[in-house]
């Protein structure tokens, strides 16, 4: 089990707090960083035994011979550390409505066991819906990095998010 206290990393944070954050708080351009958080090789067995049978998730031995040199975490699990300190600092608590889901998603360099990752987050594009005027679509990049800046997870969310009441 991952257990951990997250934390603001960047300069500032929002100005709302994640339970007042509505539409409007998420302002294009603006950049987040979030962390840290790390899983163990046990961690990283377990998670893969469960949910990511391959080798070189479950079986430390082999992947030491492996295409890593080692135990790696999934991608899966390493998704799991980026929504965990996405939902803990950066999507609203009041306003989040749905996520119709994260487009361009990669892992372009694997998660080791122990290795430290934080988030780090940009409001892409931020529009009231058409259709619904007392909601949002917000567009945020995301990259989960090391210590030495090696992103191990980036794509691009998409979270629908309600505008504060009586401003629709």
């Amino acid at each position: 089990m991952i257990v951990g206290v997250t934390q603001v990393l960047s300069p500032s944070d929002f100005a709302a707090p994640i339970d007042d954050r509505w539409f409007a708080d998420y302002v294009v351009g603006e950049t987040y960083e979030y962390g840290t958080l790390s899983v163990t090789a046990d961690e990283i067995v377990a998670f893969g035994r469960q949910y990511d049978p391959q080798r070189l998730h479950t079986d430390p031995e082999w992947a030491a011979t492996g295409p890593f040199g080692g135990l790696i975490a999934s991608g899966w699990q390493t998704a799991g550390l980026m929504m965990r300190m996405y939902c803990e600092h950066y999507i609203s608590a009041v306003a989040s409505l749905a996520s119709p889901g994260v487009d361009e998603l990669r892992w372009p360099a694997p998660l080791r066991p122990g290795e430290p990752v934080r988030l780090r987050v940009t409001v892409a594009e931020s529009r009231v819906s058409r259709s619904k005027p007392d909601r949002g679509i917000v567009r945020t990049r995301i990259e989960l990095l090391t210590d030495d800046d090696r992103a191990v997870l980036t794509g691009l969310a998409m979270n629908m998010v309600a505008v504060r009441p009586g401003r629709a």
